[in-house]
Parts: structure tokens; sequence; C-alpha cells
């Protein structure tokens, strides 16, 4: 039987008001995402993907459309289960890193364990091993300021796998980093994929999304361009 979709996106709008005016940020966007796959979505500034991976990391809502995360329908859920779906389905990652200054790299990992229903018997044991797994085990005792930004980057990736998530988002995960960091980065985001991680991508940079095996392309809010429905718009 063929795998059942980990993210089944619906007919998404997202419209905003703005001065008292709609902004429609979404038109009409539907999509899904099996386990295992990784994929990019591209678009210019504006084009809505930022807002789409919002949504599909149950950050924020749709206006209108169905979004189903791991087979459960997110659009009745409450705010309490929203937060108990991201902690346990999903892991993100930022362009900023979002690191706890004047904490170490180890109690940064630590952080969303100490939310987690799952939490592990020796939650410095768990944090330790997801840092290995991005090779930072050596630098569990520094802080973001002794860090590079590839380093900080690494850090936060460990801390978004920390709770063992089936799907990883990064939004714009290089766009602080230098082009050889930024190699670095996504070489070991294809690494956990290759491991069984599903991990979507937000980027503007097309050496980015090179890494993806499918690459969803935006324009205006809406999908101008997906392999594998064929959807294409000039």
């Amino acid at each position: 039987m063929p795998a059942e979709p980990l993210i089944d996106a619906r007919h998404l709008d997202k419209v905003y008001q703005l001065g008292g005016q709609p902004l429609a940020a979404l038109s009409d966007v539907s999509f899904s995402v099996l386990p295992g796959e990784f994929v990019a979505i591209m678009g210019p500034s504006g084009s809505g993907k930022s807002t789409l991976l919002n949504i599909i990391g149950a950050l924020d809502t749709p206006s209108t459309g169905t979004l189903a995360i791991d087979g459960a329908d997110v659009s009745g859920m409450s705010s309490d289960q929203l937060a108990e779906l991201r902690n346990r389905t999903i892991g993100f990652v930022f362009q900023q890193f979002n690191l706890l200054r004047r904490t170490t790299a180890l109690d940064n990992v630590k952080l969303p364990l100490l939310y987690s229903r799952r939490r592990p018997p020796d939650l410095g044991r768990a944090a330790r091993a997801c840092l290995e797994q991005v090779s930072l085990g050596d630098r569990a005792d520094h802080q973001p300021s002794q860090l590079s930004g590839g380093q900080q980057q690494r850090v936060a990736i460990a801390r978004a796998l920390v709770n063992s998530p089936r799907l990883l988002l990064a939004d714009e995960p290089t766009g602080a980093l230098d082009s050889r960091t930024s190699a670095e980065i996504m070489a070991l985001l294809t690494q956990l994929n290759a491991g069984g991680l599903t991990v979507i991508v937000v980027t503007h940079d097309p050496d980015v999304a090179g890494y993806a095996r499918r690459q969803i392309r935006m324009r205006d809010g809406r999908i101008v361009s997906d392999p594998l429905t064929g959807a294409t718009a000039a």
C-alpha cells in the first residue's frame, strides 16, 4: 500500500487584514508530502513560502482550507493540542538560530525536552547524543558567543532533533551563513533525510534548493510549479 502523506494540505487560503484592507498571503494552495521526502519550497520575498511553512508547522492557521499533519486534522485542535503536536512531530530550524545567548549548547538542546510529555530519564544524555549527531559533542559546554555561525546552526538542528520528530522544517537555514558553511549545513540536512527524516526547506536560493529531491515553486501566494503533481504556471 502507498504511504499516507505526512503533510496533506488542501485549498489553503491565508488572508491578513492590513490597515483594514485584506491581503491574500496564500491562495488555493494544495500539496502533500510523503514520509522521507526532502522538499524545497522556493520563491521570492512575498511569495507566501514562509506563511505556508508557518501553517505546516502549526504556528499559524489558514483562513480556509484543510491541513492534516501525520494523519491528524489540525483545524479543530486547541492551542494545547497544537503545542503537543509541534513538540511531538515537528522540529524547527530558523535563519537566526534562536539560541539562548547565556546558555550552553547542551542546555539549549535540552530545552524542548522540558516541555515534552515523552521526557527521557536523562535529559543531558539525550541532548548530548543529538549534539554528537551534528558533530558538536566537544562543544556541549560552549555558549553561542563561543561558536561560529555554522556551529550555532548545528546546535539549533540538534535542538530540533532532540524530541525525535518525524518532520524537520527549516526556514532559510543558511541565510546567515557563508557559502562554504551553507554547504556543510545542507549536507547535514541531506544526511538526516537519508536516515529517514522528512525535511522541508524554505529558501529563495537555488543552490540550497538543489539539495532537495523535489522543488515546489511559489509566486504571489500560489504554487506555480510542483514536479509531483506536474503543476506549472507561466
